[in-house]
């Protein structure tokens, strides 16, 4: 198989296009918009449907596909009424490290807008993920997740009530989860996570701020401490045009 020698180690090869050599008319638009949006800098408006049927002689719906996909993969972004270039994603490390702690090392500022803050007795189901007793009284903690005031993702946090007994008076909504488990000398020993690609429920989409139609990065962790005792269960959702993860393996 040939290679072009501009060939980026984690771009498609041969640029996705089949050994055949049939590409789709949209798909070979989309590879000419995504050129144009490399020379334009982020935040950079890009030309109408109409400009870009006119400059590579096709339909304005084989214009608009192209423009849907690049939105999706996070390229570009709606911008009132037009379309503009969107910033580079945000990449979040798989690691016991905290949301906080991912985004301010990218130069961005994080935050977080507290949706609920309740307690219920632990679910069946719950208990048998983390090891908590069925019934015993258990926090639910919602939270918008935020970079630069940029709604990016929605968390789900579980805790035990006996572990955590003030979490609705000593706890800033807006601040770390895990540096506010940290100061009650609560640390972290081991996880199990699971990534999976979602789509949000209409509730999550609104919250997020989001089109129901825009694939999201579903995390699953559940957190132990030093100790093995269950101290978390955790849901994610990431925004999946905002967002990469990153990890670092060792054999």
């Amino acid at each position: 198989m040939d290679y072009p020698n501009d060939q980026a180690p984690g771009a498609p090869v041969r640029a996705g296009i089949p050994e055949h050599g049939r590409v789709p008319k949209y798909y070979a638009v989309k590879a000419e918009i995504d050129r144009l949006v490399g020379e334009l800098g982020e935040g950079a408006p890009i030309p109408t449907e109409r400009d870009l049927s006119e400059r590579y002689e096709v339909a304005r719906e084989t214009v608009r596909q192209a423009l849907r996909e690049l939105v999706l993969e996070g390229k570009l972004r709606r911008q009132g009424r037009g379309t503009v270039v969107a910033g580079p994603k945000l990449e979040q490390p798989l690691s016991l490290a905290s949301y906080t702690e991912g985004v301010r090392r990218q130069g961005r500022t994080p935050g977080r807008a507290l949706v609920t803050l309740d307690r219920f007795p632990c679910p069946e189901a719950l208990a048998a993920e983390t090891g908590l007793s069925r019934g015993e009284p258990v926090w639910h903690l919602e939270r918008v997740l935020l970079a630069d005031d940029e709604r990016v993702g929605l968390e789900s946090t579980y805790v035990s009530v006996a572990r955590l007994p003030d979490l609705d008076t000593a706890f800033d909504p807006d601040s770390s989860f895990y540096a506010h488990l940290a100061g009650r000398g609560m640390a972290f020993g081991e996880a199990d996570e699971r990534i999976e690609t979602v789509l949000a429920t209409p509730r999550e989409a609104l919250l997020i701020g989001t089109p129901p139609a825009l694939p999201m990065l579903l995390i699953h962790r559940v957190s132990r401490d030093t100790g093995g005792l269950p101290l978390e269960r955790v849901r994610t959702l990431y925004r999946g045009d905002r967002f990469s993860f990153s990890a670092r393996l060792r054999g």
